[in-house]
């Protein structure tokens, strides 16, 4: 089902149109002017269907109003020169009129999926340009096999996914093969990962919001629920999201409609969910930290990926495609590992997985002045299985001390667990980001590590809008 919204200025050949795309299936919003059809949010349709001569103005004039909405026009008496210069102005098509339903019906069918392709190249190429750890997924090991008949066998259904695995080992790799092997894949994959969005935002960020929402919200905004309708939604570290965002998701899978803040109606959007978390949502749901009827409602297919250290020979395909990638990256040729550090690379425990891999294959890389690359460059081997704490943090996100209460004695570890454990009550998570000098987004890595799970009883962020359902 599509939203259209038709503007014809005559009534009895508006509610002939409304008919009869109603009986296709589509949803149908009516206007019988320019001004009247500015009154909706015209990005929140698929297809605009208007006719060339309105009272306030020409159909043509809705096209630079409609953002990436295709504007198809109508038109008595046409002559090829109209036709032309509609096309011209940015008109997706043109249809003279009288018309038969069936040519009306195969024109908008067309629109439609050159609209949904010109989206899903959109987001392709964005992605492409993109840091993934690797091209794509890579693998030769049996849990890997396991895993791929596993994608092939879910991707083609409905169902929603969950996927489960240590930060670093390919999650989102794993969303886009499913997306891409299912009935969707000429409709984007929208992605957002709930821990890098501060709480205060993320509702707006997920189900958008109207003028004057809240302050600050000076224009209507479509949020990424709506941009992912007819494709699939990506969630990941949906561990993450607050409980009042839980609400609305729960809604957005049971009835399949969403509600913007500060909207009145709501609208209906069609999108499959797929989420990903390393953390225990069980646990969570124990702790009254997750929405037990959401993760059964998640909980309908689980897809568990493996850390590197259990993946096998798989290292030496991976390091090898990460050395091929980073030297031609780099513009350094001919580079190979040395055999100790390939042996070094299969012993090491590799907490960070695949990304963790990937940063030490390019360090490396930069560092070489030969054609190997050694096992010091690499900065891995016995003893370093785990790193020490105080390497783990780069030192451009030590936390800014405060003399009136860091102890010369006392590690930037030992500082940081102090410190978020004493204000975290009372601060929300971007003041205590701010108070030690990193990101919000180094907070959650360095919470998850430490294992400081992040009290959201205690956030005092606004909350812009009451739970649905």
């Amino acid at each position: 089902m599509s939203q259209v919204l038709i503007v014809e200025p005559t009534s009895p050949s508006r509610a002939a149109l409304k008919r009869l795309l109603e009986e296709y299936g589509h949803a149908v919003t009516e206007a019988g002017s320019i001004t009247e059809a500015r009154s909706h949010d015209l990005e929140s349709f698929a297809l605009i269907l208007a006719d060339l001569r309105l009272p306030s103005g020409l159909g043509t004039d809705l096209v630079p109003l409609a953002g990436d909405v295709p504007v198809v026009i109508m038109a008595h008496h046409a002559s090829l020169r109209a036709a032309v210069d509609a096309m011209k102005l940015g008109a997706a098509e043109f249809i003279p009129r009288p018309f038969d339903h069936d040519e009306l019906l195969l024109t908008l069918q067309r629109v439609q999926k050159t609209q949904r392709i010109a989206r899903q190249n959109a987001v392709l190429k964005s992605d492409l340009s993109r840091e993934y750890p690797i091209g794509g997924m890579i693998g030769s090991s049996r849990v890997m096999h396991t895993l791929f008949s596993r994608i092939a066998k879910v991707a083609p259904t409905e169902s929603t996914v969950l996927i489960l695995g240590e930060s670093g080992t390919g999650k989102e790799l794993v969303a886009r093969a499913l997306h891409d092997q299912s009935r969707r894949s000429d409709a984007p994959m929208i992605s957002l990962n709930c821990a890098a969005i501060p709480e205060s935002l993320i509702e707006s960020e997920l189900f958008g919001h109207e003028k004057g929402a809240f302050t600050g919200a000076q224009t209507t905004r479509r949020g990424l629920v709506e941009a992912a309708d007819g494709g699939s939604l990506f969630l990941d570290e949906i561990g993450e999201l607050p409980m009042e965002a839980q609400a609305r998701l729960l809604r957005v899978l049971q009835e399949g409609e969403i509600r913007r803040l500060g909207a009145i109606e709501t609208r209906q959007v069609n999108v499959r969910l797929i989420a990903a978390t390393h953390r225990d949502l069980q646990a969570l749901v124990r702790r009254s930290e997750f929405r037990e009827d959401l993760f059964y409602r998640l909980n309908v297919v689980t897809l568990s990926l493996p850390p590197l250290r259990d993946r096998g020979e798989d290292i030496v395909e991976l390091a090898n495609q990460l050395l091929e990638r980073a030297s031609h990256r780099l513009h350094k040729t001919n580079l190979t590992f040395a055999p100790s550090a390939m042996e070094a690379m299969k012993r090491y425990h590799w907490p960070g997985n695949v990304r963790e891999l990937e940063n030490a294959i390019e360090r490396a890389v930069i560092l070489s002045d030969g054609a190997e690359i050694t096992i010091d460059l690499l900065a891995i081997g016995p003893g370093l299985e785990r790193p020490a704490p105080a390497e783990a943090a780069p030192a451009a996100e030590a936390p800014a001390q405060e003399p009136a209460e860091a102890d010369n004695s006392e590690s930037l570890e030992d500082y940081f667990i102090r410190f978020v454990l004493e204000h975290q009550d009372e601060m929300t998570e971007t003041e205590i980001a701010q108070r030690l000098g990193i990101s919000r987004k180094s907070l959650w890595e360095r919470r998850q590590r430490l294992g400081i799970p992040r009290r959201r009883t205690g956030s005092r962020g606004p909350r812009r809008s009451q739970p649905e359902g």
